[in-house]
């Protein structure tokens, strides 16, 4: 359903090409031999997640990320272009790789097999003023996005900054410009027993609102005014949970953008979040790339 606004997003963030492993429980810290459940070769990144959902809620957006001229970068740039995505590739020696190991329960082990390359001035300077020319910035934690942030901080001008602190604990130093230099910022409650308390603390340092997703238990929100919301999670017949909290950023940035109101937000976040959730790969279009193999059972 085409949305009312007209309003331009750009994405700044990882996207990568990851090999998913699935077991029966997570390796315990000792020598030993363990049989996997099934595995897939498939896009991932959360700043390539939040494209592709906002994508699906025909939010125009462009995704813009360090991608290296190899297989891999070739594979990622193949998953989005099949599902509409433009991205915007800042050169890196080589793309990010992951194999993350995962449970039926949603449990991960992420281990990093490449990273990409320090970003150049001259990159930094390339992605500042692609966020300059849009109506909202997701800027993605990443060392790119540290430096967007991080100008911000310092003066420089461009579009209201939302951004994904995942398991923000509450004083993390890395996220902490992040959260200063942002409009909106989400989060989940991995590392909390009360989001109410977390979300008030980063409003204290200048976001505008807070939204807090609470896995199963739904999610919840809070703005600078005082004014609470809460969603239930959807019932859905889970296949994976990557990507789940992206999906969940993403319907909720596509309502606001048809002036949705807080419960209305959440609720969009609550009904795309559903759509990552029913899928082994970040979005159900990604099966229409290249490259995409799966052996999931």
């Amino acid at each position: 359903m085409p949305l009312a606004s007209d309003a331009r997003v750009a994405v700044c963030g990882p996207a990568s090409w990851n090999h998913l492993i699935v077991l029966d429980r997570l390796p315990e810290p000792v020598p030993h031999m363990q049989f996997a459940l099934g595995d897939l070769h498939t896009l991932g990144g959360t700043s390539a997640g939040k494209a592709l959902h906002l994508r699906d809620r025909a939010v125009d957006v462009t995704l813009h990320a360090l991608l290296g001229s190899d297989d891999e970068g070739r594979r990622v740039s193949a998953a989005l272009g099949a599902a509409g995505v433009s991205v915007e590739a800042y050169p890196s020696e080589s793309t990010e790789r992951h194999a993350n190991l995962m449970t039926a329960a949603g449990e991960r082990v992420s281990l990093y097999l490449a990273t990409p390359s320090v970003a150049t001035a001259e990159t930094i300077d390339r992605a500042e003023r692609a966020l300059s020319e849009v109506d909202i910035a997701v800027v993605d934690l990443s060392e790119v996005g540290a430096a967007l942030v991080r100008r911000r901080l310092a003066g420089a001008a461009g579009a209201p900054i939302w951004t994904d602190l995942h398991d923000y604990d509450g004083a993390a130093e890395f996220h902490e410009p992040f959260l200063r230099a942002a409009d909106v910022v989400f989060m989940n409650d991995d590392a909390t027993d009360d989001p109410w308390g977390l979300m008030q603390s980063c409003l204290d340092r200048g976001p505008r609102l807070a939204v807090c997703t609470l896995g199963a238990r739904g999610a919840v929100a809070l703005d600078a005014s005082g004014e609470r919301a809460a969603v239930d999670a959807m019932p859905v017949d889970v296949v994976d949970t990557n990507g789940a909290g992206d999906a969940f950023f993403a319907g909720f940035l596509a309502a606001s953008l048809s002036d949705a109101g807080l419960n209305g937000c959440l609720a969009a976040g609550a009904r795309q979040a559903v759509v990552a959730l029913s899928s082994e790969h970040l979005h159900p279009a990604v099966v229409a790339a290249g490259g995409v193999t799966s052996a999931l059972r």
